[in-house]
């Protein structure tokens, strides 16, 4: 592995995207000033709809428009006022980003939902999620890798001098691999998504953006393998929700990258956050654990909140992204 490159640097840290508040401008300070090696495009959901993941990726999409209808969003006949708004919060971001990170140069993540959390999410419009309809998910997977590539460009002319890596959120995927998703009465569940149909239209989504990606996916037994043979360059999860290691290990022998989510997303009922020390020895543990040599360590993982951190207060966010930067400079130093 050590012939590898990967799009961040060693000891590198992010967050995974969320934060609290409404303050863009403030939220961006915080994440150029505490992540300088891997910053990221800060996520606000607290502003309301279009600045949640569903409605924020939804105003991504090309020629698939999208609206709220009871307090759901659902495929539009026709551009509206929720898409207007959602793409008028993204153009803002943007906008806040280039203003503070004119001169960057390194990687800078973004983040955006993921096909079939997408499909299990958005409604079709006589009813129901997209997820009933394979047809539906095969035109939604190529409208968002359009919308995916026309977005990285938008970030790469307002930085020309960083390296976008962009992270697709997945946390419904291994429902939907399951057959788990519920319907809307709640009495049954959408037909299970076949592997091999997912890892198409997942890598299709990975293949149209252009670059190097990974997906994040806060959930228990998350398809280690088909992520990776997608064409994703790593993984984001929590270390806590990894029951068996095999597979991980598997993945990773495999040269598969990994987010790792090592800190907390709310804060513990101390009500402290862990310290780079802490934070540095679960991602130790778990790679010991392994059984990859230490100097691999630096290079192939990245050290991240367990999840998004809009649940958080703001002093509880400085310090968890300070304690996962430090923690990843303790590891690049072994």
């Amino acid at each position: 592995m050590s012939e590898t490159t990967w799009p961040w640097g060693a000891g590198a840290a992010t967050g995974i995207g969320s934060l609290p508040g409404t303050d863009v401008a403030e939220a961006q300070r915080v994440v150029l000033g505490e992540l300088p090696a891997l910053p990221h495009l800060p996520e606000l959901p607290a502003r309301g709809p279009g600045a949640d993941l569903i409605g924020r990726t939804g105003g991504l999409l090309v020629e698939l428009p999208v609206e709220l209808y009871a307090a759901r969003w659902r495929i539009a006949p026709r551009p509206g006022k929720d898409l207007r708004r959602a793409r008028d919060l993204m153009e803002r971001d943007l906008d806040q980003l280039a203003e503070q990170a004119e001169e960057y140069a390194g990687p800078v993540k973004v983040q955006a939902a993921g096909p079939f959390t997408l499909a299990a999410s958005l409604e079709l419009p006589i009813g129901g999620r997209l997820l009933r309809d394979p047809g539906a998910v095969r035109d939604l997977a190529g409208s968002l890798g359009e919308g995916l590539r026309g977005h990285v460009a938008a970030v790469a002319r307002r930085l020309p001098r960083a390296a976008v890596l962009l992270q697709l959120d997945e946390p419904s995927l291994p429902a939907v691999l399951a057959g788990r998703v519920p319907t809307e009465s709640g009495f049954g569940t959408y037909r299970a998504v076949e592997s091999e149909v997912a890892r198409a239209l997942l890598g299709g989504v990975i293949e149209a953006a252009g670059v190097p990606t990974v997906v994040h996916c806060c959930a228990p037994e998350v398809p280690l393998e088909l992520i990776r043979t997608a064409g994703a360059v790593g993984v984001a999860l929590d270390l806590d929700l990894v029951t068996d290691l095999d597979p991980l290990g598997e993945a990773i022998d495999a040269g598969l990258g990994l987010l790792a989510g090592a800190a907390p997303a709310l804060p513990p009922p101390a009500g402290r956050a862990p310290t780079s020390a802490q934070v540095a020895d679960r991602v130790r543990r778990v790679w010991d654990q392994l059984g990859f040599p230490r100097r691999q360590l630096a290079e192939q993982v990245v050290v991240t909140p367990a999840c998004g951190l809009a649940g958080a207060t703001p002093a509880y966010v400085r310090a968890v992204l300070a304690a996962c930067r430090d923690a990843g400079r303790r590891l690049a130093e072994e």
